[in-house]
C-alpha cells in the first residue's frame, strides 16, 4: 500500500487536474452556445441552396453549361479534412484520420496506390495524426481558425474551385464532422467537387430542362451562383466542425471532471484506510512495549 505522503500527493494533484478540465468545460460551453447559432442559422439556407443547385446543374450541359458540374473519371482526388487546432476532445480528430484512411484503402485505393491522392488540412490536428500514419499532407492551413467569417473561409473555397476548374484534380471530397447536438457529432463524407447531381435518370432530365428559366441569364448563374453555392457549402462545414470541436469538447472535459471526482473520492478512501492502519499500528506498538515493561 502507497504511503500516506504519496496518496496526499495524488490527491492533491487530481484535484488540480480536476480544476484544470473543469474549467475547460465551461470555456468549450461558452463557445459552444455561440458556434451552434451560427451553424443552426446557416444549415437551412445552405442545405436548401445545395438542392436548388444540384436540381439546376442536373438541367445544364454539364460539359458547357456548368464547368462546376463536370463528371470526369475521378483519377486525380483531392481529399479535404476539416479538423481542430486543438486535442482533448475525444475522438473527433481521430474520426476524421481513420476515415481518410479508409478513403486511402478502399474507394481510391488505385489513385492513392498510384500517387494521384492529395491531402489538405483545415485545423492542424488531423494532418499531425495523418503524417504519424506516414501519409503524406500536401498542404495544412490552421490559419483557418483566426477569422471565421465568410470572407475569410470563402478564399479557401476559391482555391478549391480553382484547382478542380484548372483540372488539377478531378474530384475534390470533405471529410468532416457535422454538429447534431452537444454530446454526438456525425462524422460526414461529401464530394464537394464535381457539383452531385440529383438521383435523376438521363431522361428524366432531359424532360426537365424546359421547365427552368434562367433569369437574369445562364451565365450569371455559372459564373455567380453557382460559385457563391459552393464557398457557403464550404463554409457550412467549417461551421458544422467548429461547433462539433467545442461540443466534443465539453463531453470530453464533463467526463475527464467526472472521473477526476470518482479518482478523488477512491484515493481518500485509501487515504483514510492507510490513516487508519497506521494509527492501529501505533496502538499496537505502545500496548506492546507497555507490556514488555511490565
Amino acid at each position: 500500500m502507497a504511503s500516506l505522503k504519496e496518496i496526499r500527493v495524488r490527491i492533491t494533484s487530481v484535484t488540480s487536474t480536476r480544476q484544470i478540465t473543469s474549467a475547460m468545460k465551461m470555456v468549450s460551453a461558452a463557445r459552444l452556445r455561440k458556434a451552434q447559432d451560427a451553424i443552426i442559422q446557416m444549415r437551412p439556407y445552405a442545405n436548401k441552396l445545395h438542392d436548388i443547385l444540384s436540381d439546376l446543374s442536373a438541367n445544364m450541359d454539364q460539359n458547357d453549361d456548368n464547368p462546376y458540374g463536370q463528371q470526369r473519371n475521378p483519377e486525380r482526388v483531392l481529399i479535404v479534412a476539416v479538423s481542430s487546432n486543438r486535442g482533448l476532445c475525444g475522438g473527433f480528430n481521430s474520426a476524421v484520420a481513420k476515415r481518410i484512411m479508409n478513403l486511402l484503402e478502399s474507394d481510391y485505393a488505385q489513385q492513392y496506390q498510384a500517387g494521384k491522392v492529395d491531402i489538405i488540412t483545415f485545423g492542424k490536428k488531423a494532418g499531425d495524426l495523418l503524417r504519424f500514419r506516414k501519409i503524406a499532407i500536401k498542404e495544412m492551413h490552421p490559419e483557418i481558425y483566426e477569422d471565421l467569417s465568410f470572407e475569410h473561409v470563402a478564399t479557401f473555397a476559391t482555391v478549391l474551385m480553382e484547382k478542380f476548374l484548372s483540372n488539377e484534380y478531378d474530384r475534390i471530397d470533405l471529410v468532416y464532422n457535422q454538429f447534431k447536438n452537444a454530446a454526438s457529432q456525425v462524422l460526414t463524407h461529401e464530394q464537394f467537387l464535381p457539383v452531385r447531381l440529383k438521383d435523376k435518370s438521363v431522361k428524366a432530365n432531359k424532360q426537365k430542362k424546359n421547365d427552368y428559366i434562367f433569369e437574369p441569364s445562364k451565365d450569371f448563374i455559372v459564373n455567380e451562383l453557382i460559385p457563391k453555392s459552393l464557398r457557403i457549402q464550404f463554409y457550412k462545414a467549417v461551421l458544422d466542425s467548429n461547433a462539433a470541436e467545442h461540443g466534443a469538447r465539453m463531453t470530453a472535459m464533463h467526463k475527464a471532471t467526472d472521473n477526476a471526482s470518482d479518482m478523488i473520492r477512491e484515493l481518500k478512501l485509501h487515504y483514510n484506510k492507510a490513516r487508519q492502519a497506521a494509527i492501529t499500528n501505533e496502538i499496537l506498538e505502545v500496548v506492546g512495549g507497555a507490556d514488555a515493561l511490565g
